[in-house]
């Protein structure tokens, strides 16, 4: 990735040493999506082999013509055939067929789904694609293959050993076992119409700034003002959109909001759920401290309520952050509906991951009239209370294959092949064109071939800044009921319907319950 080590305020740990730390000492950090609450305590099944998540599965490529199910998204989905043929190219047997099932573009609604299927023995399907900020609690109660034992050995050193450690270690049970294949990290970053930008008179070479030198949080709600005002009776599609908004982004009460966007906006101000990251993040559960009432938290509260309400609330910060550069609907909305109205051309900024790049930046939308920067900051890392905190903050995300272990034999012996295509460059830099997916190993970002897809290889450089400065999401055994209770607190005082102070405070009491719970 970026060659210069993210600053860390004189703490001697960066978000990128920390992660590498993290995962050599097998720690289990949290990276991907959004984890949901999930009960129960597993299903054994017999689907063919029992439920056992250790047997052994025969490797070779089955001779009979075979189809199994693979759980995925909208998005493959609607590319199927395009995905279909890559796996064909990168070496997928033609006796194997493989049915896309699209699940929910909601985390949290996939995630209850696979707890269903699996806590009831359910043999399809046998390939679950997987958020990786839901896949420990699956691995902790035994309801996926382990595919260190299952799979040939050097399948797994090829993972271990050049994929993304950080997103491999959301991947591992607590014995350091593998139980999932990483498909994609992901890493969110602000779009941005250039169009609508140079009516405000910014140019080239700011674009070419905000690139990879990330701006404050106040210079960015100026410059949103700014756009939104010159454009206002603009003949172009966003001066005769019904609708004209400076910012969209993710706030409904869903886990997108604990997981990533009040993360970002969180962190990004020096602040923390619990106090050092580099210390606390991942525990220990019950004896860390629980920080999310500190002064720091509530300034990005008060200033994401300015970009909403504007100066007529009480609580939002002053003058120097433009207001109502945000739309209310933003308390409703996650990443589907939050990204029409720029796609629609509504909007001059937007939040998102790099699929939306995708579509985005294609030539019946904007072409390279989308702009793409990192996250911008509250305060520089130098100021920040807490290492790993401060600066151009993007929450890290991304999702795994794995595999049902209640699928019968024959079905696991076709599935490997599946698995065996998805991690060859070929299969990688094509779903990086087809979908906009991150390749899982840094090499091949860094590749000739990655700059050259269509759309998406105009922005690696982006995509470097956001990796080197992702904050994982502090994924324990109770994170799964913490999470919900961060969502709904910080909608509420998004929504003013709590004051920022009593929001957390009320937050606090209810994580530390949680906490001494466990």
């Amino acid at each position: 990735m970026v060659d210069t080590e993210p600053h860390d305020g004189g703490s001697g740990v960066s978000r990128r040493s920390f992660v590498k730390a993290a995962g050599a000492s097998g720690v289990a950090v949290g990276l991907a999506g959004c984890v949901s609450t999930g009960g129960g305590d597993g299903g054994s099944g017999d689907g063919g082999s029992g439920g056992s998540t250790d047997t052994p599965i025969n490797t070779d490529a089955p001779t009979e013509e075979i189809t199994i199910q693979w759980a995925a998204d909208t998005r493959v989905a609607d590319s199927s055939d395009e995905v279909i043929q890559a796996m064909r190219e990168a070496g997928l047997p033609d006796n194997i067929n493989v049915e896309i099932l699209a699940g929910s573009q909601v985390t949290d609604n996939r995630q209850s789904q696979y707890q269903q299927w699996l806590s009831s023995g359910r043999e399809d399907p046998t390939l679950l694609m997987m958020d990786s900020g839901w896949t420990i609690p699956f691995i902790a109660r035994e309801q996926l293959q382990n595919l260190s034992q299952s799979l040939p050995n050097e399948m797994v050193s090829q993972i271990e050993e050049n994929y993304f450690e950080a997103s491999v270690n959301t991947a591992q049970g607590a014995d350091g076992d593998l139980y999932g294949i990483p498909l994609f990290p992901d890493f969110p970053t602000m779009q941005y119409r250039k169009d609508l930008l140079r009516e405000a008179g910014y140019g080239d070479s700011d674009f070419e700034t905000w690139a990879t030198e990330s701006m404050s949080w106040a210079e960015f709600s100026q410059v949103t003002r700014e756009a939104m005002d010159a454009n206002a009776d603009a003949d172009n599609s966003y001066g005769n959109a019904d609708q004209q908004y400076g910012y969209t982004f993710q706030a409904n009460a869903y886990e997108g909001l604990s997981c990533c966007d009040f993360n970002e906006f969180m962190t990004s101000w020096g602040g923390a759920y619990f106090g050092d990251p580099s210390q606390n993040l991942f525990g220990p559960v019950g004896d860390r401290p629980i920080t999310i009432d500190e002064e720091a938290v509530l300034q990005s509260i008060r200033m994401v309520r300015k970009f909403i309400h504007g100066s007529d609330d009480p609580e939002a910060l002053g003058e120097e952050y433009a207001g109502n550069i945000a739309p209310e609907a933003v308390l409703q909305w996650t990443e589907e509906p939050s990204r029409s109205p720029f796609t629609n051309g509504a909007t001059v900024m937007h939040r998102n991951w790099p699929y939306s790049i995708v579509i985005n930046g294609a030539e019946d939308v904007f072409g390279e009239d989308l702009g793409v920067m990192p996250i911008p900051y509250g305060v520089p890392e130098s100021e920040a209370q807490y290492p790993m905190t401060g600066g151009p903050v993007a929450a890290l995300g991304g999702w795994h294959m794995t595999m049902n272990p209640n699928s019968s034999s024959a079905k696991k012996q076709a599935a490997v092949q599946v698995l065996r295509t998805m991690m060859q460059d070929s299969f990688k830099l094509e779903i990086f064109r087809i979908i906009g997916w991150i390749p899982p190993e840094p090499s091949l970002l860094d590749s000739s071939e990655a700059a050259e897809v269509d759309v998406i290889g105009r922005y690696t450089q982006q995509l470097k800044v956001a990796g080197e400065n992702a904050i994982p999401r502090p994924v324990t055994v109770v994170w799964p009921q913490q999470s919900g209770r961060i969502s709904t607190q910080v909608n509420a005082t998004y929504a003013r319907e709590k004051s920022p102070e009593q929001a957390m405070s009320d937050l606090k009491s209810q994580l530390q319950q949680i906490e001494n719970s466990a």
